[in-house]
């Protein structure tokens, strides 16, 4: 192919597709199902005080409504607002959500309102919610908008800011690895639902014996977690874990001789009960321990009870690869390669901090709401709503940077000092690795990068090898490539069934 054709394609490329294509196409998807989906975890709000002869008082949640960017002025008048004032103003490009909610007294609707006013929303410059969302260069240039910006950053408080894209290892996979220390050989899961993120430890002692960590569960023997799961007979717990590797019977008879005084699904939760420090009656201490174990034990795959089969299949899975790397079977995982890492987009990233910020949302509707009661009122539906609040937060959190999870530097200013730092900036990749750590390896450029990375491009000092930049024609995934449903399909086709079924 010679340098002319060469040259028409690059062009056709970057003109169906922009530089900023994923993060715009994430934040679309944000607002179009993430929102809604938010919302619908929630569900609804009942009061726990309740007017005399009243069994029942909910607030439900019903569909959300997105509208385009608006300014209420100091006269009251709302009217839309073009990215250019916003930036000559020291306004938020910003658009108002309204959700559906009805209130129900003892079964029976009794106020329904479809838009409540519940707080407003950054719009990302160029997104499907945006003024400039499809126009021509000519209609760009008549907004007062340079005709080349590629988008795909927000305006806060008159200010151009950008969410950067965060590099993370790929959650609720099993990653073994071998380490000096009276524990040589460790598996690590980063579990994942839309609640919880939850780490998860197995390590496997010199001697033998295999212990599980995670939230406030520390070095619990896996063979106690398993009858805690219901797998209480020591036949099925060295079948499931063992499977035809008689090489690993020894191992797993010897973690069942340590914990042998430990029978029954009973014994095994009390156990973890008093384990996390709940001293109160054997009661209490089951009921604690089954809430620990459905709510954060591997959260990726349900939190009901009927879910501790498959959590106690996934245990088994992870052990089983745990012992072998221990026998040599396999070696450690590469957690620097590219198919063990996830980049968060800006759509993923809004949704982790819109769901945080609409829990204090809600937790404040249900204070206004019982309040209100208590002085014998049932107030409308508006007056129980602080649309600032929600605002405010989602506001703060893209002005400063501070991001759910206690990460900082989410948010950045955009920096136009000429366009090509801009393009560069808006392509940017940030690792979560503290900066203070060498992380030799992490650093080194992996042969993975290739058409992913760009290999020279990264700051130097403690920075170096933690901020990269995406290759020029590297493009984001933001939907899977195959439904869930068409999968299971496929799988049962060629002879696999559903556990239960």
């Amino acid at each position: 192919m010679n340098k002319e054709a060469e040259k028409v394609l690059l062009d056709a490329y970057f003109k169906s597709r922009s530089i900023v294509s994923h993060n715009i196409e994430s934040f679309d998807k944000f607002l179009d199902y993430g929102i809604q989906r938010i919302v619908d975890e929630v569900g609804e709000v009942s009061s726990d005080i309740l007017p005399p002869g009243c069994e029942s008082l909910k607030i439900k949640f019903g569909k959300v409504f997105i509208e385009k960017p608006t300014v209420i002025e100091a006269d009251g008048t709302k009217r839309p607002i073009y990215p250019m004032e916003a930036r000559l103003r020291d306004l938020t490009y910003e658009a108002p959500i309204f959700l559906e909610m009805t209130l129900e007294k003892d079964g029976i609707e009794i106020e329904s309102r479809k838009h409540v006013y519940i707080g407003s929303i950054p719009i990302m410059l160029k997104s499907k919610y945006c003024y400039l969302h499809g126009k021509s260069p000519t209609e760009l240039i008549d907004l007062h908008e340079d005709p080349n910006d590629p988008g795909g950053y927000f305006i806060i408080n008159g200010t151009e800011r950008i969410i950067v894209i965060v590099e993370d290892l790929a959650p609720n996979r099993v990653f073994v690895e071998k380490k000096s220390g009276p524990f040589p050989y460790i598996a690590k899961v980063f579990s994942e639902s839309p609640q919880y993120r939850v780490p998860h430890l197995i390590e496997k002692r010199k001697d033998g014996v295999i212990f599980i960590s995670f939230a406030r569960v520390l070095r619990l023997p896996v063979t106690i977690l398993m009858k805690a799961l219901g797998i209480t007979r020591d036949k099925d717990i060295m079948k499931m874990i063992c499977g035809d590797e008689e090489r690993f019977f020894g191992d797993i008879y010897m973690n069942l001789y340590e914990t042998s005084e430990i029978k029954t699904q009973e014994d095994a939760l009390e156990f973890i009960g008093k384990k996390v420090g709940i001293t109160q009656e054997k009661a209490k201490k089951i009921q604690r321990a089954s809430e620990i174990i459905d709510r954060f034990l591997f959260p990726h795959i349900g939190n009901k009870r009927r879910d501790r089969i498959l959590k106690a299949y996934f245990l088994s899975r992870a052990v089983r690869k745990l012992l072998k790397l221990s026998y040599g079977m396999i070696g450690e995982d590469d957690k620097d390669h590219y198919a063990n890492k996830r980049l968060r987009l800006c759509g993923d990233l809004m949704e982790s901090l819109f769901r945080v910020v609409f829990r204090t949302f809600v937790t404040d509707i249900k204070y206004n709401f019982e309040r209100l009661i208590r002085r014998g009122k049932l107030p409308p539906l508006e007056t129980i709503v602080r649309s600032q609040l929600l605002t405010s937060r989602i506001r703060s959190a893209m002005a400063t940077g501070e991001w759910v999870g206690e990460r900082t530097g989410v948010c950045q200013a955009l920096n136009r000092l000429n366009q090509f730092i801009l393009l560069s900036q808006l392509r940017r990749v940030v690792s979560l690795l503290t900066t203070g750590r060498e992380n030799f390896e992490a650093r080194d450029v992996h042969p993975t990068h290739y058409g992913r990375i760009c290999p020279a491009q990264t700051p130097e000092g403690t920075n170096v090898g933690l901020r990269k930049h995406l290759a020029l024609m590297c493009e984001i995934s933001t939907e899977p490539t195959m439904k869930e449903e068409t999968l299971l399909k496929k799988l049962e086709k060629i002879g696999l069934r559903r556990i239960g079924a």
